[in-house]
This record gives C-alpha cells, structure tokens and sequence, in this order.
C-alpha cells in the first residue's frame, strides 16, 4: 500500500483542513468558559472543527463534554489510541506571518500550532482518512482522541480518564521521531515570600512551560547611575533593553521549558540585575536559586541514565508590594523525585535571608515504556521503512505530552532527528514565533501514520 502517494494526494485538502483549524485562538480562557466549554470559548470552537471535520468523512464521533474529542473507525473490542491537542499556547510576539493562518513559503508551513499539536494531529486525521477511503481490515478499532487543555496541565485528560474509553495501547504524535518511549516528570514548584524590595511591581511570563521572552520591572527608583548599568549589564549579556520612567524591560529568547538552553529568560536577568545594582536581597536571593537551568544552587543537579539532565525553568513571575509568588517547571529524569527536589528547594531556602518559602504545587511522574517492546519495535520498523533512517535510536524527552496520561503509550512524531534546514528564513520551533515545519515532513508524517496504525492493528 503506497501511503507515501495517497497523502501526496490530500495535501491540498490538508492544508485546507489546516486552516481551518489554525485559524481559531485556541488558549485556555476560563473567562469565556460554559457549559461544555471548559476551557473557554475558542478551544470548544476547535474542538467543534475537528469534530465536524470527523462526522464529514464518515467516521463515528463523541464529544467528552468539551474536554476532548473522539474519531472512531471499526468496531472491534480491542484498541489503539492515537493522542492530539488542539490548544495553543499564546501566539506571542514579533511574528512576520500571520500566526493564525497556514502560510506556505519556500517549502515550509507557518503558523501557531503547525507544529504542536494541530498539524501533527490533522496528520494522523488524514491517516486514519486514508485507511477507510482503502477499506483496509484492521483488528482493532482506532480511537483519534483530541483533548483542549494539553498545554496547560492536561486536565483535558484527567477528565477524559475518569469518563471515557480508554484506549489498550497507542501513540501521540506530538514530539520527535523515531520514537520516544520516556518522559521526564513533571514538577511545579512555588516560590512565596514577604519580604520587602525596591521592586514594586513585576509580572512576567504566561505559562510555566514557556521561557520568559520579555520582562518589564516596574522599581521604586533609578538613578542615573544605575541606567548606566543597566545598559552595561544589557551590552556585556548580549541583551536589548530600555528603561521607561523607573520601569526596566528586557528582551530575552523564547522556549520551551523542556530546552531552557534554547532560550534567554528575560525575568531572572532583571532579578539579576537589580539584586547586583541596587543591593535588593530578596531579587539577590531569588536568583540564587533560578539562575541555573540544571539547579546546581538548589543541590537538585541529576543527569539521568535514560532521561539525560533535570531541567528547571522560571515560567511566571508576580511580584506586587513586597509579595513574591514565582512558578517554576522543574522536567525529572527517573533517576530522582519530587520528594528529593523539594528537599533541596527547602534546604536552600532555609540558608537564604530573605523569607522565601518553596511550595510542590503539582506532581507527575515519569513515562517509561520498555524499549524492546513490541510497541516501539514497530513504531521504530515504520518509521525505518520511509526515512531510511537506520542510524537514530528511540530515546527520551524533557517534554510532557499525553502518552504520559496512559499506560502503554509513547510519543511518535512528526519531527525528524537531524533535520536540515532547506531555507534562509527564520523557522520557530514549538511554542517560539513564526512556528514552522517542512510541509514534505508533514505530509511523510500522515504516510508514517497510516502505515504505523495497521502495524499495530494487524
């Protein structure tokens, strides 16, 4: 069976598809939230997109109260689950597409969510598509889910859990390939304090899975002297800032949490730069423990067997008249636990001077699936059969995805290790601006789908 061909085939109608789901905001807004829409308003819109998109092929759809969605083929009683989001973390800043439309330029596709998760997704919609236009007999039924609140905790799923059919076995194309059989753990931490600061107001970042891009720090004072270290602290870190009145910004890197190195967090430079320049101790003592991605400071450095380092990132920081609340999202290889870190966060807050007090504010485990199961074996076979790719092993992520809210699920796609850039322009990556993904690579994907999903039901 020519999969390869008949995707080639929908990329037209793909595309399409694409944009239609692109096009929707779809971010976590409680404010806009109602029945059946427990994530806000756009989110049920694009849950409603995909599911009209199912009952218009033909297949078999169930709406789980607005949490997620289902798209069935067959009828069998065994299973295979295939796992996809439709939010989107905040479009951002300093686009120069239009992040809320398909753009297709020099080989690439463009815009918020192409990459995490709608393209992937749609890819394994469209391979699932193509099994039913061939009529291919398969010995389990498929189940498409597609949940709204992945980027936000997964509460989507929890949910789905607790009132739906879960499926035996599958993947999620939401990551790498060939395939990713361990997912760090996931931890949050919050960091409180009382103490007094010449801060006086600081609110940065959005979610706590995204590097802090941008910072403004609004200070009881600044002098001549100190705009003058500010733009040489700014020059000597490679940084663009400004100074508006007494309210400091700076532009950093985004990224996503489970890559810190990717990025330049804006927030933890200006507590930097502040407990430097104007002698602050509670900014002194909050870089002390955020200035390392690997936690070194707070004794919680592991790298792990299979997992590689323990990363930690500073997400959203609120500091308003002398009260101090900071998200961190700490990725854990199973070398450690959530137990071992908090102790570190509380030994060394308690070494501190200022009055900071580090609080677990959530806990998910590590994903570890055996690599020689039957599951990955296969997945590694399909993915081997189009790449050619001999060479790439199966591995682990720093990155959380829903394989994790399952047993027997690993993550599958749609990125290829090694990928050479085939343009001059600027390609973001998940969760960056002008979020982009080779269109020929998406397109392989639905054929790796396809053929992966009747490996696994034959």
């Amino acid at each position: 069976m020519d999969f390869l061909k008949f995707a080639q085939e929908k990329q037209d109608d793909f595309l399409k598809d694409l944009n239609t789901l692109v096009s929707i905001e779809s971010t976590r807004d409680l404010s806009t939230k109602a029945e059946n829409a427990p994530f806000g308003k756009k989110c049920r819109e694009a849950l409603d997109a995909m599911l009209e998109m199912g009952k218009r092929d033909g297949f078999v759809t169930k709406d789980i109260d607005g949490y997620a969605g289902v798209i069935e083929y067959g009828e069998q009683k065994d299973t295979l689950g295939v796992l996809g989001h439709l939010d989107i973390v905040p479009i951002g800043d300093d686009w120069t597409k239009d992040p809320l439309k398909v753009t297709v330029n020099d080989g690439y596709v463009f815009g918020r969510g192409v990459m995490d998760d709608k393209g992937p997704a749609l890819a394994a919609y469209y391979a699932l598509k193509i099994i039913k236009e061939q009529n291919i007999p398969l010995k389990r039924r498929v189940m498409l889910i597609t949940g709204c609140d992945e980027e936000s905790g997964m509460e989507c799923m929890d949910y789905y859990k607790e009132h739906a059919e879960i499926p035996q076995m599958g993947f999620v194309p939401d990551a790498d390939f060939p395939v990713i059989y361990g997912e760090k753990g996931g931890l949050h931490v919050v960091l409180e304090s009382q103490d007094e600061s010449v801060i006086q107001s600081f609110h940065a970042g959005s979610r706590p899975n995204i590097v802090i891009g941008k910072a403004d720090c609004t200070l009881a004072f600044i002098n001549d002297k100190q705009k003058e270290e500010f733009a040489y602290y700014c020059k000597v870190n490679g940084l663009q800032g400004s100074i508006e009145g007494n309210t400091i910004h700076i532009d950093g890197v985004f990224a996503h949490a489970a890559m810190p190195w990717l990025g330049v967090n804006a927030a933890v430079h200006i507590l930097n730069f502040v407990g430097q320049s104007f002698d602050d101790q509670l900014a002194k003592d909050l870089y002390h423990i955020l200035q390392d991605w690997q936690g070194k400071p707070v004794g919680i450095y592991k790298n792990g067997l299979y997992m590689s380092f323990l990363t930690m990132n500073t997400g959203i920081v609120d500091i308003e008249d002398g009260k101090t609340r900071i998200l961190i999202d700490i990725r854990y290889p199973n070398d450690t636990d959530a137990k071992t870190i908090m102790e570190g966060f509380d030994a060394t807050c308690a070494s501190l001077s200022s009055n900071i007090h580090a609080i677990m504010e959530s806990d998910s485990k590590p994903l570890f699936v055996d690599p020689q199961s039957k599951l990955v074996t296969d997945l590694m076979a399909v993915y081997q059969k189009y790449t050619k790719d001999t060479f790439s092993c199966a591995f682990t992520l720093g990155g959380g995805t829903y394989a994790r809210k399952f047993e027997n699920f690993v993550s599958y796609g749609p990125v290829l290790p090694n990928e050479v850039k085939t343009t001059d322009q600027f390609v973001g990556e998940c969760h960056q601006r002008d979020e982009g993904i080779k269109l020929e690579n998406l397109i392989q994907a639905i054929a790796i789908y396809a053929d992966a999903i009747v490996s696994l039901c034959s």
